[in-house]
C-alpha cells in the first residue's frame, strides 16, 4: 500500500503550502512537536506525502506519533493506518506502540488500548514505563476498574524488568486509580509498599480518603505528611485536607490547617481558598467565609459557585440572590452549578414574581439546555406553588430524565395535587429508588400506611431492591398500623438483604417495635446500635414512655447523659411523658425544672401540655389548672384539651366546662372537644345539655371521631369500628360476644353502663357496649387464631375503663396475652392483669 493512499484530502485553509524547506527532516519532525491540533497534523501530512518523505523512519514514526497525541477519532484512525504502513517497510518499535497506546487511552478507548497492549506483546516487546502510565490513566478516566486491576497485576508479574514496578509516576498513578474507584484499602497497600514517595503520592491518598467514607483518615493522614518530615505538603495537599474538614464539618482541625499554611509559606492557590471558604460555610462561620470571598482578587466561576451554592443550602435564599447580581455585574459568565443554585434560592423565597425574572434571564440566556437547569426551574416553580408555570416546561421536554420526573411528582405532592402525583408517577418510563421512596414516604406523611405497604410491594414486584431509605418509611408504616408481624417481616428482610442499617433506619425500627408494643426487640436493636444520637435515644425512651414503664425511661436519660449527648426539647417531651404514663409526679416536676436550671432551655408550650397531663392523670386539677394560668406563653387548644380530658377522667365538670370553653375559642373545629364534654355532661346525667351540645357539634358542622381498632391476621389488617357490624364475618363474631358475655358474667363481669354516654334503656346501653370497636376486634382475633396466640389490638381513641375490664378477664378466662394501643399508650393484658396497673 502506497503512503499516499492515506494522505487527507486538504482542508481549505490547507491551499497555501508549507515551505519548500519540508524535504529536510528535521524541520519536519519540528513541525510536528509543535502542531497545535489535527489540521495542522494533516496540512503537515500532505507536505510529507508531496514530497515523498513518508519513508524516512523519523518522518514517520513522529507522525504516528503527533496523531495518536491528538487523541480525536479521526486522528486516530490516521494513526493506525499510518503505523499498518510504517510497519510494511519498517520494524515497529516500543516508542510507536506506546504512542498508539497513549493515544487510545487518552480518549477512553478502553478495549483498543488494551488490545494494542496485547498485540505489542505478542510481537515480542517488553512493556516499559510509558507504556503503563498511559494505560493506568487511560482506565482511571473510563471507569474501568477491572482492566486496571488486570494491569497491575501484571506489573506485579513483569514490573521487574526495567524497574517499571518501582516507577513513582506509576505507583502514584495506582494510588489515584484506587481512590477514585473507592478502592482505598488498595491504594493504601500501594502506597505502603513503595520504596519512595513524593508530594503527589501523598496527596492522591489524602484526596482518596477525603472523598469517600473517610475523611477523618485523610486529616491523620495530612499530619503524617507533615511530622513525616520528608516531603512539605503544597497547596493542593492542604486543599484535600480542607476539603475532608469541610465533610467532617470540623472546624477546629480546618484552622489548624489554615493556621499552617500561613506558618510555611504555603501558596493560597485559588483552588486552597475555595476549600477554606467551603469550610467555614458548611461550619457556619458565614463572616469568615465572607470576607476570604471578598479579599480574594482572582476569583473564578468555581469560588462564586461556592458561596452561592452553600448560601442555598444554609437556607440564605436572599445573600444568594444578591451575590448572583455581583456576579453578573462582575462579568463573570455563569454555568449550571450556578443557575442551580440560584434557582434552589429562588425557590426558597417563594415568591413567583422573582422565580419568573430569574426564568427569563435563563432563556435571554439560552441557560436552558442543561436538564438539571431545567429541573431545577421546575422545581422553583413547584416551591413557588405555580404549578401550571412548571408542567409549562417540563411537558414539551423532548428527553425527560428520571430527575425530571421525580422533581414534578414530589412538587405535586408538595402541593397537596396527589391525582397529579399519582398520573406522573404511572406514566413514568423508568423510576430510580427516589422514585419509588417518594411515593412511599408521602403516603406514610399523609397516614396512608397500608397504600404504603401496597406500594412497597409493587416495588419489590418491579425488580427494584430496596435501599434504607424505602425500609424506614416501611418501618414507620409498620409502627402506625400496628401490624407486629409486618414488622418482624420488615426487620428480617432488611437483615436478610443485608440493607445497611445505619442511624435514621435502626432508629425507625426502635420505634416501629415500640409502636407494635414489642418493647424487647425495640431494645434489643437500641442495644446493639454502635452510633447513637439523639435521636435513637428519644425513640428508646418513647418506647418506655408509650408502654408506661417510666423508671427505665428515666434510667435511658440519664445513660444518654452520660454518653454525652445533650438532651433537646423532643426528649423532654418523652422523658415527662413517660412519667405522666408512669405515675411519676415528683420525677415529672423535677425533670421540668431541670430544662432551664440545668440544661439552659426553657419549657415550650408543648412540655407545659406534658405537666398539665401528668398532674391531671394524678388528680392534681388544681395544679395542673395554676400551671397553665403561669405560663409564659398563651396556653393553645391542646394544653387545655389536657385538663379537660384530666377533668372527664376524674367527673371535676365545673373545671372541664371551663376548659372546654377554652379550647373551644382556640380550635372551634376540633370535634373531640365537643364528644368529652358532651360524655362529662352525660356521666352527670344531664341529657339537656348533651343534646345541646350534640345540637351544637351538628350546626357547626363538625363530624364526631368515631371509635375504630385494627387487628392484623395472617399479614391482613381487619378494621372494625364501633356499632358497625359490616365485617364479612360478623355472625361469628356476633356469636363470640355473647359467649365472651356469657362467661365473663360467671366470673362476676358487669358491663358498667355508665360508659355508655347515650339516653336509652339499659339494655340497648348493653348492647352498644358490646360493640365498642376493640370488643369486636378481640372476638374476630379469638375465632381467627390458634390457642395461645397472643392477639394485637391498635385502637385510635382512648380505651374506656369497661373495655379495659373487659379486656383484663378474657386475658384470664381464654388464657391469651391481649395487647391493646390506644392513642396514649400500651396495655398488656395478661393473666387477669395490665401493665399499666390501672392508671391510664
Amino acid at each position: 500500500m502506497a503512503a499516499t493512499s492515506i494522505s487527507p484530502s486538504p482542508s481549505p485553509s490547507s491551499s497555501q503550502e508549507l515551505p519548500i524547506f519540508f524535504h529536510d527532516t528535521k524541520s519536519v519532525v519540528k513541525h510536528l512537536k509543535l502542531s497545535k491540533n489535527i489540521e495542522e497534523i494533516k496540512r503537515i501530512h500532505c507536505q510529507i506525502t508531496k514530497h515523498g518523505l513518508f519513508h524516512l523512519p523519523s518522518a514517520s514514526s513522529n507522525l504516528i506519533y503527533a496523531y495518536s497525541r491528538a487523541a480525536t477519532a479521526q486522528s486516530l484512525d490516521y494513526a493506525i493506518k499510518a503505523f499498518e504502513l510504517f510497519c510494511e517497510e519498517h520494524k515497529a518499535t516500543l516508542f510507536l506502540w506506546n504512542s498508539l497506546i497513549r493515544g487510545f487511552s487518552s480518549a477512553g478507548h478502553v478495549d483498543e488500548a488494551v488490545e494494542l497492549f496485547v498485540q505489542m506483546v505478542d510481537e515480542g516487546f517488553t512493556p516499559d514505563h510509558f507504556t503503563f502510565r498511559p494505560l493506568l490513566a487511560g482506565f482511571t478516566k473510563a471507569f474501568a476498574f477491572q482492566e486496571g486491576a488486570w494491569l497491575h497485576g501484571l506489573l506485579l508479574k513483569v514490573g521487574s524488568y526495567r524497574g517499571v514496578q518501582d516507577d513513582i509516576f506509576i505507583q502514584n498513578s495506582l494510588i489515584h486509580f484506587y481512590a477514585e474507584h473507592s478502592e482505598l484499602e488498595s491504594a493504601q497497600r500501594v502506597f505502603d509498599n513503595m520504596r519512595e514517595r513524593n508530594v503527589v503520592s501523598w496527596t492522591s491518598l489524602i484526596d482518596g480518603y477525603a472523598r469517600g467514607d473517610d475523611p477523618r483518615k485523610a486529616v491523620h493522614l495530612f499530619w503524617d505528611m507533615v511530622a513525616d518530615n520528608k516531603i512539605a505538603p503544597n497547596s493542593v495537599s492542604v486543599a484535600c485536607a480542607v476539603s475532608a474538614c469541610s465533610k467532617l464539618q470540623d472546624f477546629e482541625s480546618g484552622e489548624r490547617l489554615f493556621t499552617y499554611a500561613v506558618d510555611v509559606g504555603i501558596d493560597f492557590s485559588i483552588n486552597l481558598v475555595n476549600t477554606l471558604v467551603d469550610l467555614y460555610m458548611k461550619c457556619g462561620a458565614v463572616e469568615v467565609a465572607e470576607r476570604l470571598f471578598h479579599e480574594c482578587t482572582d476569583r473564578n466561576i468555581v469560588l462564586w459557585n461556592t458561596m452561592l451554592s452553600n448560601y442555598a443550602r444554609h437556607g440564605m435564599a436572599q445573600k444568594a440572590v444578591a451575590l448572583f447580581n455581583d456576579m453578573l455585574i462582575s462579568g463573570m459568565k455563569p454555568d449550571r452549578v450556578t443557575i442551580v443554585a440560584v434557582a434552589s434560592a429562588s425557590a426558597q423565597l417563594g415568591e413567583a414574581m422573582t422565580g419568573r425574572r430569574f426564568h427569563g434571564y435563563i432563556l435571554r440566556n439560552s441557560l436552558d439546555v442543561w436538564h438539571d437547569v431545567s429541573n431545577s426551574i421546575i422545581d422553583m416553580y413547584m416551591k413557588c406553588r405555580e404549578l401550571d408555570a412548571a408542567f409549562r416546561i417540563f411537558d414539551p421536554m423532548k428527553q425527560k430524565t428520571v430527575v425530571s420526573w421525580n422533581t414534578v411528582i414530589n412538587g405535586c405532592i408538595r402541593n397537596g395535587d396527589w391525582t397529579s402525583a399519582w398520573k406522573h408517577f404511572e406514566e413514568m418510563p423508568w423510576r430510580d429508588h427516589v422514585s419509588w421512596n417518594t411515593m412511599i414516604a408521602a403516603l406514610v406523611q399523609e397516614s396512608w400506611f397500608e397504600d404504603a405497604i401496597t406500594l412497597f410491594r409493587e416495588m419489590q414486584s418491579s425488580g427494584m431492591r430496596p435501599d434504607r431509605v424505602t425500609m424506614v418509611s416501611v418501618a414507620s408504616a409498620c409502627g402506625y398500623l400496628g401490624a407486629l408481624d409486618l414488622a418482624k417481616w420488615t426487620y428480617a428482610y432488611i437483615n436478610k438483604n443485608k440493607i445497611s442499617t445505619e442511624v435514621k433506619l435502626n432508629t425507625a425500627l426502635v420505634d416501629m417495635f415500640a409502636r407494635c408494643g414489642d418493647t424487647k426487640s425495640s431494645m434489643k436493636i437500641f442495644d446493639k446500635m454502635q452510633n447513637k444520637d439523639a435521636s435513637a435515644w428519644t425513640a428508646a425512651i418513647g418506647a418506655m414512655a408509650v408502654e408506661g414503664n417510666g423508671r427505665r425511661a428515666i434510667y435511658l436519660f440519664s445513660e444518654m447523659i452520660k454518653d454525652g449527648l445533650k438532651p433537646d426539647t423532643i426528649v423532654f417531651v418523652q422523658v415527662l411523658t413517660a412519667c405522666s404514663h408512669g405515675g411519676l409526679v415528683k420525677e415529672g416536676r423535677q425533670f421540668f425544672q431541670s430544662m432551664t436550671k440545668d440544661f439552659g432551655f426553657a419549657p415550650q408550650v408543648v412540655h407545659y401540655g406534658c405537666m398539665v397531663d401528668l398532674l391531671g392523670r394524678a388528680g392534681l386539677l388544681g395544679e395542673a389548672r395554676m400551671l397553665i394560668e403561669s405560663m409564659p406563653m398563651e396556653p393553645n387548644d391542646i394544653v387545655w384539651g389536657a385538663l379537660l380530658a384530666a377533668c372527664c377522667v376524674h367527673h371535676d365538670l365545673e373545671q372541664a366546662e371551663y376548659a372546654a370553653e377554652k379550647v373551644l375559642e382556640l380550635s372551634p373545629g376540633r370535634s373531640g372537644i365537643y364528644v368529652l364534654l358532651s360524655n362529662v355532661y352525660a356521666s352527670a346525667g344531664r341529657w339537656k345539655d348533651v343534646a345541646e351540645v350534640r345540637l351544637l357539634l351538628k350546626d357547626k358542622g363538625v363530624r364526631k371521631l368515631p371509635g375504630s381498632s385494627l387487628i392484623e391476621i395472617e399479614g391482613m389488617i381487619h378494621e372494625f369500628t364501633s356499632s358497625n357490624e359490616s365485617h364479612s364475618q360478623m355472625e361469628l363474631i356476633s356469636e363470640m360476644l355473647q359467649e365472651i358475655g356469657h362467661k365473663l358474667s360467671l366470673a362476676g363481669y358487669v358491663p358498667n353502663l355508665d360508659k355508655v354516654l347515650l339516653d336509652v334503656n339499659e339494655e340497648e346501653k348493653e348492647f352498644l357496649l358490646s360493640r365498642h370497636s376493640e370488643k369486636m376486634a378481640v372476638a374476630y382475633g379469638l375465632i381467627s387464631t390458634g390457642r395461645g396466640v397472643p392477639i394485637r389490638i391498635v385502637k385510635n381513641l382512648r380505651i374506656c375503663s369497661d373495655c379495659h375490664s373487659f379486656m383484663k378477664l378474657v386475658s384470664v378466662i381464654y388464657d391469651r396475652e391481649i395487647t391493646v394501643r390506644d392513642n396514649n399508650r400500651f396495655h398488656h393484658f395478661e393473666k387477669g392483669q395490665c401493665s399499666c396497673r390501672d392508671y391510664w
